[in-house]
């Protein structure tokens, strides 16, 4: 009994150890400095293919510089280029019963032009009162299906960010590696009984660089098994204004991750005792389709990646209180259970994901590595079910919790620390097939 209790003991005073470390070693100050950056309106929304993102990604250039990271295998610097092919609408005609709609009521999702005119070219279905357009919307995008959706006017504020998130047009990869199939029409309007319809939609696709800004830290004993820190760099750049505002600075989204990915590998750098490999990677193009994500999951080599943090809107406490963040696909891996185990003795807790009806094991970048069957999952506090703030100008600095960002990137560093040493190795997920 008394060597157990001094095992016990001794697991209280590892823990405390560790956990003074991270404290000292994180700092919200710098925390602080380092989101005010980014979600700054300098940055102009961080928007893809904007003079805004690019400046974002010189500012985490420049932060890894100083923390001293290398370049991954094969890159020259820290971007991990690639190009995409942009298509923007130059033409978005509907007619519905021989009336035409204003384009104001028209959203449009596809990479190629199109005309409908029969009921053979496309299905018409509505989007009725009753149901949940924030869960149908990835559905019919996902469904490969040539859709007409009819938006009641229930929904005319969350069909307002679907018109503003793809007015500017789409995109897909170039050299087909993902080419964009997607061929949605949302309207909105209340419509009873629709006898014809016609759609007309015209696109010019021209070729843009992207990129995703990577760093490692090569490994001491482990080089070849590498565990990734990530986060999403871009935003939704100008929307039309609010109160007289009209750039989205993304603070929370996804600022705050993209603030934790720098603060880590800091934090890893200054210890300099990781047995594996560490990529700390922010991703480009997750708020129009996780093209970042999808690019990198390509370079990489899946088999060798061990497990994937993926960090997404920590600027807000969770559901569960302070000291708390859930994991998507938490049923997955035993990812979680790692995390958790690395945590006894604290007061920090990580929860399966709470909103399953939203589906957001599949809406962030750690879906691009879990397709390819990599334990990858994202950590959030963010309640998303109530969260008025998300994808508007209001997502500013001033509307969070820095001391509950860097809790929880504080709990991130000691909950990882024995897959970073190589003592701990999450099961492999599933491949999933969307």
């Amino acid at each position: 009994m008394k060597k157990i209790i001094a095992a016990i003991a001794l697991l209280g005073l590892s823990a405390g150890s560790f956990a003074q470390n991270v404290n000292k070693r994180i700092k919200q100050t710098d925390v602080l400095c380092i989101i005010k950056t980014l979600s700054a309106d300098d940055m102009e929304g961080r928007a893809t293919f904007t003079p805004g993102i690019e400046k974002a990604a010189r500012f985490i250039e420049g932060e890894y510089k100083k923390i001293g990271l290398k370049p991954m295998v094969g890159d020259s610097g820290y971007r991990q280029n690639f190009t995409m092919i942009k298509t923007a609408p130059v033409k978005e005609e509907v007619s519905i019963n021989g009336v035409s709609i204003s384009r104001d009521n028209i959203a449009a999702v596809g990479g190629e032009s199109f005309t409908w005119s029969t009921a053979a070219d496309a299905e018409v279905v509505k989007e009725t009162p009753d149901k949940d357009l924030t869960k149908d919307f990835y559905g019919y995008l996902r469904s490969g299906k040539k859709l007409l959706v009819l938006v009641d006017p229930k929904f005319s504020d969350l069909f307002n960010k679907i018109q503003s998130r793809y007015k500017g047009g789409n995109v897909s990869f170039k050299d087909n590696v993902k080419p964009d199939k997607r061929t949605v029409v949302f309207v909105l309007g209340a419509y009873d009984d629709v006898k014809s319809f016609t759609v007309n939609y015209e696109v010019k696709s021209q070729e843009l660089p992207l990129f995703n800004v990577a760093g490692i830290i090569p490994g001491k004993t482990k080089p070849d098994e590498y565990v990734v820190f990530g986060g999403h760099y871009d935003h939704l750049g100008i929307l039309k204004p609010m109160d007289g505002d009209s750039i989205a600075n993304g603070a929370d989204d996804d600022a705050s991750g993209t603030t934790a990915v720098i603060t880590l590998a800091k934090y890893y750098m200054k210890l300099n005792n990781n047995a594996r490999t560490l990529i700390f990677v922010a991703f480009t193009a997750e708020e129009i389709g996780e093209f970042g994500s999808q690019y990198f999951a390509k370079k990489v080599e899946p088999d060798k990646v061990v497990a994937m943090f993926n960090i997404e809107m920590i600027g807000k406490p969770s559901k569960f209180g302070q000291n708390s963040a859930f994991i998507t696909g938490y049923e997955r891996s035993d990812f979680g259970k790692i995390l958790q185990k690395n945590l006894t003795g604290t007061a920090f807790k990580f929860y399966p994901d709470p909103y399953p009806e939203q589906d957001l094991f599949y809406r962030s970048d750690n879906a691009s590595l879990a397709r390819v069957g990599v334990p990858a999952h994202t950590i959030s506090t963010d309640q998303i079910d109530i969260d008025k703030l998300y994808h508007t100008v209001k997502d500013e600095l001033s509307t969070l919790d820095v001391g509950n960002i860097t809790s929880t990137i504080r709990a991130i560093a000691l909950s990882s620390r024995t897959i970073v040493s190589g003592q701990d190795t999450p099961t492999r997920v599933a491949k999933l097939e969307r």
